[in-house]
């Protein structure tokens, strides 16, 4: 058998860290052969309710899980991490708006990012989870000099995998015949689900779906689900998220499918006009765990706009941490 990696989790004994835990410690994420010391990190005043999930992981009695190692210090959590999950972040609170909520959690990941970069193995790679989650990633990435900055990225894989669901079932498909659902830009209300490549068994959906269902009805799903979500349950999405989460880690650790894209967001390096260093999410394959931008693809006048509209959001989002980081 492997030898053991080091997974780090954030947030541990809230809702989405606990869907999260159980997939890690299955082998779901990096798999069935490769074992895993876990290493949990919450706030002081939730210490008691990780020491019972923890309770449970070891009721579980998962092969895989090496050992499990909990703490309310980021130092201590991201010891020696080879695979970090950064889930907790403060939740938005009524009369929130979103610049707000993106003030209050840069504090969380300036600190986080600080502790991987001092103590996190040296082939350590970061998903950021909790939200605004590509700023998060840009703080923390900011806040890790001595950590390359492609090592750090923020979840839109929950995006991809609602916009797919909701193409399937438009189409009375199940989600595995739907390929090349790319993701541009935020998780947030300017995301763009680009809609104009996706694939069903092949053909593109723009030959299978009417353009008018696809701009309005298609894109508005996607982009309120997380809040759509929220009216139904009373509670923002997790068990989606915690396996959205598996599924971008799982990918940028296995590889993506010959022909195949994933969405994630990266630092950006100016692919498709995008600003150098905004955490941008691509399209991308990812080959021996190094992803790589798609080339090539050609926009409308109509995406290009939806994308400048998430460069817009995204840059006026990382103007308002810029004194954070100084």
């Amino acid at each position: 058998m492997k030898a053991p990696i080091t997974v780090s989790v954030t947030g541990a004994a809230g809702n989405i860290g606990y869907a999260l835990l159980f997939r890690i410690a299955s082998g779901d994420c990096f798999g069935k052969d490769q074992p895993v010391r876990l290493r949990l990190l919450e706030i002081t005043p939730a210490m008691g309710a990780l020491e019972g999930v923890v309770m449970e992981l070891n009721d579980a009695a998962f092969p895989l899980l090496h050992s499990i190692d909990i703490s309310d210090d980021a130092g201590v959590a991201f010891s020696g991490a080879n695979q970090v999950f950064l889930v907790g972040s403060k939740p938005r609170g009524p009369g929130m708006l979103r610049s707000d909520l993106v003030r209050t959690n840069g504090p969380i990941f300036t600190g986080q990012g600080r502790a991987i970069n001092d103590n996190a193995a040296d082939d350590v790679r970061a998903v950021v989870v909790g939200n605004p989650c590509n700023t998060n990633a840009y703080i923390a990435m900011k806040s890790a000099p001595d950590v390359p900055a492609e090592r750090f990225t923020a979840m839109t894989r929950l995006d991809q995998n609602r916009a797919i669901s909701q193409l399937a079932g438009k189409l009375g498909k199940t989600a595995g015949s739907i390929g090349k659902m790319g993701i541009w830009g935020n998780h947030g209300p300017s995301m763009f689900a680009d809609y104009f490549h996706a694939e069903c068994d092949g053909t593109p959906v723009t030959e299978l779906i009417g353009a008018d269902w696809l701009k309005d009805t298609f894109l508005s799903t996607v982009s309120k689900r997380g809040k759509a979500i929220i009216n139904a349950r009373g509670k923002s999405s997790a068990a989606s998220a915690a396996s959205a989460a598996i599924d971008h880690m799982a990918t940028w650790y296995h590889g993506t499918a010959a022909g195949e894209w994933t969405s994630m967001a990266i630092p950006s390096k100016g692919w498709y006009g995008v600003p150098e260093g905004l955490i941008f999410s691509f399209p991308v394959t990812v080959t021996d765990g190094q992803y790589s931008v798609v080339e090539g693809i050609e926009h409308s006048d109509f995406a290009r706009a939806k994308i400048q509209a998430t460069i817009d959001e995204l840059a006026g989002e990382r103007e308002a941490v810029q004194d954070l980081l100084s």
